[in-house]
């Protein structure tokens, strides 16, 4: 029976156990000789090489010490455990003919006195206290999430918290955290703007909460300290390069300082953040110091990428056939004198692949990284610099450059009653390139002449040629630097109480500037540098958060309870100053403003936000088999009136791990089981700065020769925060003795009082007024989570993991949607994922034109017949993760997949026909020859009927097609070199090394014309002493 409740203790809690053949421990002799390695690392390779098969250890404790050499010849099992862990707070027994590694145990001098005067009592006080090790040993692998104010262990949680480690996204060749994060987590929905380095990404969890754009944003913690969610860039100047003109503020983290990620989804877990958590919290915790000696990481990578390729494009012969064929089409018999592909000025016969001269060219990236780490019992520390250099697919020099220098520390008194935590991020980025993306250029004429002439100056071809590359020298530039400051110190009053208080700064500051000099148009035009405009932006945001709390902590045999009472003061201000300069004496000086004849200031303006709150949790658990969590939030913010200021929202959670009922107490199958679910209220006050206020905006117009003012916004001091009702229930399994896990859920979310514009008479002079309408989004869908872990015995390791998401979305409710600009977008009844579209019908095999169906049977075809619904967006993603390791060779992959239906490339190209080439897809067009194509007759333009039907056809059904996708996203290969002194691993990766679809486009995932994402491979060299 020890046995068993042995074994069931370990497996159930994931601590490495196996049984194999009996083996008296006791009585072995074994030699073992190491150098200076992880402890986890040495008592994994004595283990196999001394073939012992009975063993119980925790392997995340053991890394984070390190042995200091050990070497043992013909010593008993036990002796020798303990010399590998000399120094090390661990020791190692043998208790039931198993060898156990444990934490050391102090030794209470009643229990000497008892051991030295009763031998037999002192037996059964060390199985006592071998069987209490077990309990607490469960504690030290159990996997403890961090969900944000509190910490609490996965298996007791009442909440739906998703949590990827450091293990898991380490030294991938990626700028941004988010990128390791697709497909990692149900749930969660992550997509890349575009291939340009430093861009965004649109994260959304759970679904889009909200009818505007911004207000779907999550809430992004770092070490506890709120951060700017939404772009780090101005979109006056990056817009154009940078895909919506947005970088994400997470590029500014090294990736390698992150300790773990985890996610809120449900009410239970984000409720406690009130207004900010309904669209989602993610918690990002960096890497602090571990004790016990000191010890260095250096990393070095290098990259090697090319973009992607999804896309061939007609040669020339093809392309002069079609302009030819688009001439005729309109009943041109000769050429125009500017159709100079066709008319005899530009080379017939000559061919340019422009995707590889724009966005083809391979590019270089190379980072390196050192890290020390040590301390002792009562300090901690730990601290980074790394350096990140990475080039483009554009070449010419240009360039994306990252430096940090993390610090952090952790001190606590000798009594252990005091702690205090400060951490320190800064970050420099440094974005070098240009004012539009070279994408756009990919369709160029393929007979179009060359770029350069042979003394290697730009090639205007007697100014028949719009020269591309003369717009390199249209520059944007970048800097931001980024400073976190956060400090947690906490005091423990009593044994149950606990005062804690989480400090934290941040600053922002962005200084971008875009230049269009004279030099990027045609010398035929005569522009200098008196035509020459440059544009400086300057934003600098800063805030600071103050968090006071109190933890209380009570438990006993059957019951525990978990307190917290606490506050949050928060402030946070912007300035932002754009002013442009031209007409300077020479473009060698454009970048002086001071040069610049002519100054405007475009903006100046400085915005603050106040936001202030009370807290609460209170947990119950009951025989460790019944949990209650309960948490409450009364939020006050400065982006609404007096007459709504403040708010209340709060969250009950309850689970119940049934599988440690009577009835499942011995079952073979079953190892754990839990059910659980939530239901509470969180808000978004996610619209802005001044909002509800009366506000004036300066005209660009002279009055009399004076600036003028005019209003720009109505007061409305009643409307109130945006509500989101989240309901979840869920089902958690553990089989096989947790060789297999599983996790399904279900959730609504139903968001109501959304703000958006009310429609105002034109007599007032707005056309709308911001306000609380009653519109309800509905979200809801199914989330599993399947891990499989069959084989986790030492050499060899094999673990699989399965996410699936399967998202919905309705809009229950909108009064007056007709009224609005929504209804253009939204059905009542429908979902949220929807384009009002006209319904193509193909093509007239007589003229070759595109027809669409009279839906109104009116006569005609108008905006009255965009009536049609198609099914627009992701209807079902997920990810699947593998991991095999063989003694010192692991084997990683993440395979990333989606159903979606997105804008083909046809919403984005000019109809077929005109002076830029096509995808040779669209070859498959109507001629009087093949009337059966696939795309209508070519036309220069001069078509009239066939232009409009271009347009109709851009707001079609035929353009939202299917753009679902299998990718591999990472291929890692990892040896570790067998070095004493040292640890050396050697790391080969590959990044998005395939993907299997059908869209028809530059990339399943960013619609549009812009730069696809990277292919790389990737060596990474890490050294550990």
């Amino acid at each position: 029976m020890k046995n068993i409740c042995t074994a069931v203790l370990f497996l159930i809690l994931g601590i490495s156990l196996f049984r194999g053949q009996q083996q008296d421990l006791s009585k072995m002799k074994v030699n073992y000789l190491a150098g200076k390695i992880s402890a986890a690392e040495a008592i994994e390779s004595f283990l196999v090489e001394n073939k012992i098969k009975s063993y119980a250890y925790s392997t995340d404790e053991l890394e984070k010490y390190k042995i200091q050499g050990v070497k043992c010849s013909n010593e008993s099992l036990v002796d020798c455990v303990n010399k590998i862990l000399k120094g090390l707070p661990f020791e190692g027994l043998i208790f039931n003919n198993i060898i156990i590694i444990r934490q050391k145990i102090k030794k209470v001098s009643a229990v000497s006195d008892i051991e030295e005067s009763t031998p037999q009592l002192a037996i059964q006080q060390k199985s006592k206290d071998t069987i209490a090790f077990s309990i607490r040993e469960t504690k030290i692998e159990e996997i403890t999430l961090n969900a944000g104010y509190y910490a609490v262990k996965d298996k007791e949680r009442t909440g739906s918290i998703a949590k990827v480690t450091a293990k898991e996204i380490e030294n991938q060749p990626v700028n941004n955290v988010l990128s390791t994060l697709q497909g990692r987590m149900s749930g969660v929905n992550i997509t890349q703007n575009s291939g340009v380095p430093g861009g965004g990404f649109d994260v959304q969890i759970r679904g889009k909460n909200s009818l505007r754009y911004d207000g779907s944003f999550p809430l992004i913690v770092i070490d506890g300290v709120p951060t700017n969610s939404q772009s780090n860039a101005i979109g006056a100047l990056s817009n154009g390069m940078i895909t919506k003109g947005e970088a994400s503020p997470l590029n500014a983290l090294n990736l390698n300082d992150i300790e773990s990620i985890e996610v809120l989804k449900d009410a239970d877990a984000t409720a406690i953040y009130g207004s900010r958590g309904a669209n989602g919290v993610v918690l990002v915790t960096t890497k602090k110091g571990k004790g016990q000696g000191t010890s260095y990481i250096l990393d070095l990578n290098t990259s090697v990428s090319k973009a992607s390729r999804f896309l061939e494009l007609a040669n020339t012969e093809q392309y002069l056939q079609m302009r030819k064929d688009a001439y005729k089409n309109d009943g041109s018999t000769n050429y125009p004198a500017n159709a100079f592909d066709l008319n005899g000025t530009w080379d017939q016969n000559r061919y340019t692949d422009w995707y590889k001269q724009f966005i083809g060219k391979t590019f270089l990236s190379q980072q390196a990284q050192f890290s020390v780490s040590g301390g002792n019992d009562l300090t901690r520390f730990f601290m980074n610099v790394n350096h990140l250099e990475q080039s483009t697919a554009y070449g010419n020099g240009f360039r994306y450059q990252k430096m940090g220098i993390d610090f952090s520390a952790t001190h606590q008194s000798k009594d252990k009653k005091f702690k205090i935590s400060p951490t320190v991020l800064y970050s420099f980025q440094r974005n070098n390139l240009f004012e539009s993306d070279l994408t756009n250029q990919i369709f160029l004429t393929p007979n179009a002449p060359a770029i350069y002439l042979p003394d290697g100056t730009l090639n205007w071809a007697n100014n028949t040629f719009a020269n591309p590359v003369a717009k390199l020298n249209n520059e944007y530039k970048a800097k931001i630097y980024t400073l976190y400051v956060q400090l947690t110190s906490e005091y423990k009053i009593s044994k149950d109480f606990t005062f804690k208080l989480n400090g934290g700064y941040t600053n922002t500051n962005q200084k971008e500037v875009r230049t269009n000099p004279s030099t990027a148009s045609n010398p035929s035009l005569g522009r200098t540098s008196r035509n020459s405009v440059i544009y400086f932006g300057d934003v600098n945001k800063y805030s600071w958060i103050l968090e006071p709390q109190l933890h209380w902590t009570k438990k006993s045999e059957k019951h525990q309870f978990n307190a917290l009472l606490g506050t949050t003061f928060e402030s946070k201000n912007e300035e932002l100053f754009r002013i442009q300069g031209s007409d300077f004496t020479s473009n060698e000086l454009i970048y002086n403003l001071s040069n610049a004849k002519v100054q405007k200031v475009n903006e100046d303006t400085e915005t603050g936000y106040r936001y202030m709150a009370v807290f609460g949790r209170f947990n119950y658990g009951f025989l460790n088999k019944y949990f209650v969590n309960l948490t409450a939030r009364r939020d006050g913010s400065s982006r609404f009136g007096s007459n709504n200021r403040f708010a209340n929202f709060g969250a009950v959670g309850a689970a119940w791990i049934f599988s440690k009922e009577q009835f499942l107490k011995d079952n073979k199958v079953v190892s754990f089981g839990k059910i659980r679910g939530s239901y509470g209220v969180a808000g978004s006050d996610l619209i802005g700065d001044y909002q509800f206020l009366n506000t004036y905006t300066i005209s660009s117009t002279l009055y009399d020769g004076n600036t003028g003012l005019y209003p720009s916004r109505l007061y409305n001091p009643n409307f109130s925060w945006e509500k989101t009702k989240k309901l979840e229930t869920a089902l958690e399994l553990g089989l096989l003795q947790d060789r297999i896990s599983l996790t399904a859920s279900w959730y609504q979310n139903r968001s109501s009082n959304q703000l958006v514009g009310f429609p105002l008479p034109a007599t007032t002079g707005f056309p709308t007024i911001l306000s609380n309408f009653p519109a309800t989004v509905q979200n809801s869908g199914f989330e599993f989570d399947l891990g499989f872990s069959p084989i986790q015995k030492t050499p060899f390791k094999w673990s699989t993991s399965l996410n699936l998401s399967i998202p919905r979305s309705k809009l229950l409710a909108f009064d007056n949607i007709a009224s609005t600009s929504y209804a253009n977008s939204y059905i009542v009844g429908e979902s949220m994922n929807i384009k009002k579209v006209y319904e193509f019908k193909g093509i007239n095999p007589t003229t070759g034109i595109y027809e669409f169906t009279d839906l109104n049977g009116d006569g005609k075809i108008d905006i009255n017949d965009r009536t049609k619904t198609v099914k627009y967006g992701t209807r079902l993603y997920g990810g699947l993760t593998g991991q095999f390791s063989y003694k010192k060779i692991s084997l990683g992959f993440l395979l990333q997949f989606a159903k979606q239906s997105l804008y083909s490339l046809d919403y984005s190209l000019p109809a077929i026909g005109s002076m830029r080439n096509i995808p040779t897809y669209m070859l498959d067009y109507w001629t009087p020859e093949h009337t059966n194509g696939s795309y209508q007759l070519p036309t220069t333009g001069l078509n009239s009927n066939a232009v409009k039907a271009q347009s109709l056809y851009q707001s079609s059904d035929a353009v939202i097609v299917d753009a679902s996708f299998i990718r591999l996203n990472n291929l890692q290969l990892s040896y570790t070199v067998p070095i004493k002194e040292l640890s050396m691993i050697l790391t080969l990766q590959g990044q998005n090394l395939f993907t299997i679809t059908r869209y028809k486009g530059l990339s399943p995932e960013a619609e549009g014309i812009y730069l696809p994402f990277a292919k790389t491979y990737s060596f990474n060299v890490t050294l550990k002493f």
